[in-house]
């Protein structure tokens, strides 16, 4: 025997026998044993005295010393038990199995057998719990509930009959005070309430030290109706159908609703209190949806949240729903300023829905977490948006802090997707041209590369001078603005174009590397002629292409084409310019004798065409007119100029009201670029050449496939 929590030895006990079942009571003052021949016997295991040791239990011969306390066998023995077990309340009850009986032994003494096989389970309040082990290892997986059986003590019986039969609580109160227990105390107390009778009651609650029994007892003498003392006593029992009707009887609805409103039975508190108390209403309406809540039925709680108005609860559950349509509709259903606005938009910025988000800071007043939750998804443009509406400067100086953060580590398409994003169409512009010229390999290696980048700069500028106009023109068509602000407005914004040469010719970079391609791509598929025309036109992109890029191409196709004399000046261009380093102007020398040695620099004939300013003849292939000076619009399709003479028979047709020369002149105008081209060029095309628009239909009369 050992004393806890310290594990020190109080007592040690031996026995004579080799046992093979060993129990103790409740309260470790008796310890039975059963030995391996079905013997049973008790021993007195409570330590009298100070001792931690002790002399041999069961051995009767020998004297206990002087300084030990000593267990004895007590003078108890029952043949053929296979199964025992002690009462878990009551030190002095136990039961045991004696071949197909079943006996009650309080303290020392048997009560009258019962005739049973089971295994006994549990012995617990007078009521003994067993179970029939043979059926339940025939059936393991799905044993029947008849396998459990409950057996009462004789005093638990007695009581039970004696309550039933005599009318005078007194006697069973005798009986009960003659065989305490906390079982049959408590079965008398629920009998005298049964009976009204609360003098039994009390005294019985006072005997099991039922403090809440006690406290019942006290509340129904206050009550001056005997139906409501037995609506209580039958709530007591969880005879609650029984109470409501009790109730109801004496037309105490209110009560009922009031006990259904305890029990939390709220489905049963909508049926009473229908066309009722609205708050009653609306609080059995929200207890439901947490039932539901709590189950994990959000729908059904949102059904019920909705009607009791709890939006605090039905912005968790649309939230667990991702119901974000309805989660939406609520930010305008709540009033200006609620906190529950806050909590929508946090949700929302945790999904990503910027959108939303804003909308229900914004209507909460919280305009710097509507900005801040723009920046931490990454939609600049709307963070601008809110910010200029709002008067909140910080927002420039945040954008223009993460794009440096976003140069500094040379990611510069993400730069630029934020200055898009902010609609910073300019800041956007100069970085795409700055990536440009500065694409390793340049023209030789990824032309087509620079050309994008060209290209998108110039869509940016085009979308910047877009707004203003528009911008400028609803102000003037509204009347917020003057005729004079106007045009001042205009002025400072071709200023702040034309502080940058990529912003001011925004076109000029996308040209000319769309010029090359063409003259490269119709070079190599032995037009050379056209090359040629394409090439000649490079000769005004030398502040975009370098010298050497521009004159070699226009070397090369004017010497497939025989005009030498255009190779000529090409070749004196490359020998005498100071950007092409010595070893290659050597090479051009060396190879610009070998060509001329042989070849005459003269041009061979070819067509002219009248000037379109001074009507002066000049060749199809120039540039500008050598008069007058005039630069000839040329076809992006083709590379060539464009002439009068060459539109439908020297017509000059009106351009249409969307900008677009009309099919019957030859030549049509891309609606984005504002480029021209010759129709002839473009019928088997649905983008524009240059910038890759999709090119309208009615361009031209014939149909496209």
């Amino acid at each position: 025997r050992y004393s806890l929590p310290h594990l020190g030895i109080e007592a040690r006990f031996a026995i004579r026998c080799r046992p093979q079942v060993v129990a103790a009571n409740c309260d470790s003052t008796r310890m039975s044993v059963i030995d391996i021949n079905g013997m049973l016997t008790l021993y007195d295991i409570e330590v009298k005295g100070g001792s931690t040791t002790g002399m041999l239990v069961g051995q009767a011969d020998k004297k206990p010393s002087t300084e030990a306390a000593v267990g004895t066998q007590l003078e108890f023995e029952r043949k053929d038990v296979w199964n025992m077990r002690w009462a878990s309340d009551n030190p002095d009850l136990f039961a045991i199995m004696e071949k197909t009986r079943m006996y009650i032994i309080r303290g020392l003494l048997p009560e009258e057998p019962v005739l049973s096989n089971a295994y006994i389970c549990a012995f617990r309040d007078l009521q003994i719990q067993s179970v029939l082990i043979d059926e339940v290892i025939q059936n393991p997986e799905s044993p029947r509930k008849e396998v459990l059986l409950d057996f009462e003590t004789k005093s638990l019986r007695d009581t039970r009959d004696i309550l039933t039969k005599v009318s005078n609580l007194k006697d069973a109160f005798n009986y009960v005070d003659d065989n305490p227990h906390p079982r049959l105390w408590r079965l008398l107390a629920e009998a005298a309430l049964g009976q009204l009778d609360f003098g039994v009651a009390e005294k019985a609650f006072v005997r099991f030290e039922d403090y809440q029994g006690i406290q019942l007892v006290k509340r129904l003498r206050l009550l001056d109706d005997k139906v409501k003392q037995k609506a209580e006593v039958a709530a007591y029992f969880q005879r609650f159908d029984e109470a409501e009707s009790l109730y109801r009887e004496i037309d105490r609805k209110d009560l009922a609703i009031d006990l259904r409103v305890r029990l939390g039975d709220w489905f049963r508190v909508i049926q009473l209190a229908h066309g009722g108390n609205e708050d009653l209403l609306q609080q059995a309406w929200s207890s439901i949806g947490d039932y539901y809540a709590d189950r994990g039925k959000w729908s059904n709680a949102a059904q019920y949240y909705a009607k009791a108005q709890n939006n605090s609860a039905l912005v968790d559950t649309y939230y667990f729903l991702e119901d974000y349509d309805s989660l939406e509709r609520l930010i305008n259903y709540l009033p200006e300023g609620s906190p529950l606005l806050t909590d929508i938009g946090n949700k929302f910025a945790l999904v990503g829905l910027c959108e939303q988000a804003v909308a229900a800071f914004t209507r909460h007043g919280d305009v710097k977490t509507a900005v801040d939750t723009c920046v931490m998804l990454n939609q600049w443009d709307q963070a601008v948006t809110i910010a200029q509406q709002h008067n909140f400067q910080q927002i420039e100086g945040l954008l223009a802090k993460y794009a440096q953060h976003l140069l500094d580590k040379n990611k510069k398409i993400e730069a630029v997707q934020l200055y898009r994003k902010a609609n910073r169409h300019t800041e956007a512009a100069k970085l795409l041209a700055q990536m440009a010229k500065e694409m390793p390999g340049g023209a030789q290696k990824n032309p087509d590369r620079i050309k994008k980048l060209y290209l998108l700069a110039a869509l940016e500028v085009e979308k910047f001078k877009t707004k203003t106009m528009d911008a400028q023109m609803t102000g003037a068509t509204n009347g917020t603005m003057t005729t004079a602000q106007t045009v001042q407005s205009l002025i400072t914004a071709d200023q702040s174009v034309a502080s940058d040469r990529a912003l001011e010719s925004p076109w000029r970079g996308c040209e000319a590397f769309h010029l090359y391609l063409v003259a490269q791509r119709q070079l190599y598929e032995g037009h050379y002629e056209q090359a040629m025309k394409t090439a000649l036109r490079l000769a005004d992109y030398e502040d975009i292409l370098d010298t050497q890029t521009i004159y070699s191409i226009i070397a090369l196709t004017t010497y497939y084409n025989k005009f030498f004399m255009q190779c000529s000046k090409a070749f004196i261009k490359l020998e005498a310019s100071g950007d092409i380093n010595e070893e290659m102007r050597t090479k051009f020398s060396d190879l610009a004798l070998r060509i001329f040695t042989r070849n005459q620099p003269r041009d061979p004939s070819s067509r002219m065409m009248p000037c379109p300013k001074c009507h002066q003849r000049m060749h199809d292939w120039c540039v500008s007119c050598p008069s007058c000076n005039y630069r000839l619009p040329f076809c992006v399709a083709s590379g060539r100029s464009i002439f009068p003479e060459e539109k439908a028979g020297g017509l000059h047709g009106p351009e249409d009201g969307a900008g677009v020369l009309g099919s019957a002149s030859g030549v049509v105008k891309c609606r984005c670029c504002r480029h021209r081209m010759y129709t002839s060029e473009v019928r088997k095309l649905r983008n524009c050449p240059l910038c890759h628009s999709r090119l309208d239909a009615a361009y031209n009369n014939e149909p496209r496939f």
